[in-house]
């Protein structure tokens, strides 16, 4: 977020997901958040999870919706 200069709020409408779930998993309120709102936030970036993750090995891995 720092890097692109985007705000919280920015990134949570980029993902589809709830500016409060973005916050809650930041502040580490939330401190296993789903695999799947993982994703959209990775997605919201144009990054695969593995990429956003630094994790190769998920590039194997499929998400059914």
């Amino acid at each position: 977020m720092k890097k692109r200069g985007l705000t919280q709020y920015q990134v949570a409408v980029m993902s589809g997901i709830r500016h409060s779930t973005l916050s809650d998993i930041m502040s580490g309120k939330t401190s296993n958040p789903r695999i799947q709102t993982l994703h959209k936030i990775a997605l919201g970036f144009s990054m695969t999870l593995a990429e956003f993750l630094d994790f190769e090995e998920l590039n194997n891995f499929s998400f059914d919706e």
